[in-house]
């Protein structure tokens, strides 16, 4: 049984060009789930301190200082721990795995999902898995949203994590999925190249910006039209969080059914016979984003030759996609 912990430490180390900013808009841009006037609220009541000394929340950053962070944090396990819980395993070795994982699984414990992951049940298969991340993600090359179903690489020792991680940090890695987007695209196959930020007014999402965020990069192409709708083919050139939904929604074709990113409502079609009661329905069936990461291909990092795998797609995709046909 793991011990209960009631906080969470982390240490920053700000590099040599950084630059200076006030340490309350730095920690939340690096703090999960933080939003600036709870990071100046940590800082008041003394649980942030730089170089060994309380700050202030008005405190300018400098290369070299150290700033560790005391965040009290509801009861939880400090590591996760074994559950029996069914995995549909598509390929399984000596040094890794690739998982298609259900929708509504979380990946790893988090804030408010402690239990039930998909680490969890990694835990319980077997004991041999890669130890490169904090804690609580032992195996975990890269994520999908909780509600994303699909494809995942799982390493089982350190040094085969390192060389996948490599291949995703260089952008050789394989990665389509295919979701059901609202509206009819003007062109058939196109490119999205917009920085992704966190939002400043909902640190749970994250928009395109043109000045701010990290450098993502989306190529999709159409594969089947609706009435009101699109199948698409997407591929993934980088991974930031949430970047298809995000990047979709930003030229106005939202995932159908995602509630985060504007695909849960009516964004086009409006004017058809009974649209409210034909979506409504609609809604019924696909209660999550229509978003499968179906396709992966990497390079085996001890075998040396490149394996790609697919998945079919999930019976609520299969279910929505049947009726938007007909």
């Amino acid at each position: 049984m793991s011990k209960i912990i009631t906080e969470k430490k982390q240490i920053f180390k700000i590099p040599d060009r950084q630059k200076k900013e006030r340490i309350d808009i730095f920690l939340s841009e690096y703090l999960e789930k933080a939003t600036r006037s709870k990071v100046q609220k940590l800082i008041r009541a003394g649980f942030v301190t730089v170089n060994k000394n309380p700050v202030k929340p008005n405190y300018k950053i400098s290369p070299g200082d150290i700033i560790k962070t005391t965040i009290p944090i509801s009861p939880r396990p400090e590591f996760a721990e074994p559950e029996n819980i069914p995995l549909n395993i598509i390929y399984e070795d000596e040094f890794l795995l690739v998982v298609n994982k259900d929708a509504g699984i979380v990946v790893h414990p988090a804030c408010g999902n402690y239990t039930g992951t998909l680490v969890n049940a990694l835990l319980f298969h077997t004991k041999q898995l890669s130890e490169v991340n904090e804690p609580g993600r032992p195996g975990i090359v890269h994520r999908l949203d909780k509600d994303t179903s699909g494809l995942l690489l799982i390493a089982k020792d350190d040094w085969t994590h390192a060389k996948l991680a490599e291949q995703f940090a260089k952008h050789t890695i394989e990665r389509e999925y295919w979701a059901v987007c609202w509206g009819i695209f003007k062109d058939n196959s196109g490119q999205i190249i917009k920085n992704i930020s966190r939002s400043e007014s909902d640190r749970k999402k994250f928009i395109v910006s043109d000045t701010k965020g990290k450098y993502a990069y989306t190529i999709y192409e159409v594969i089947e039209e609706f009435e009101f709708t699109s199948l698409v083919r997407v591929n993934l050139k980088t991974g930031r969080t949430h970047q298809i939904r995000v990047h979709l929604s930003s030229i106005h074709h939202p995932v159908f059914s995602d509630s985060v990113y504007g695909g849960k409502k009516i964004v086009c079609g409006s004017a058809l016979p009974k649209m409210k009661t034909r979506v409504d329905n609609l809604f019924k069936i696909m209660q999550r984003q229509a978003l499968h990461a179906k396709t992966i291909g990497f390079l085996h990092p001890h075998k040396k030759e490149f394996m790609r795998f697919d998945s079919e797609l999930p019976q609520d995709m299969l279910n929505l996609i049947e009726k938007l046909r007909y």
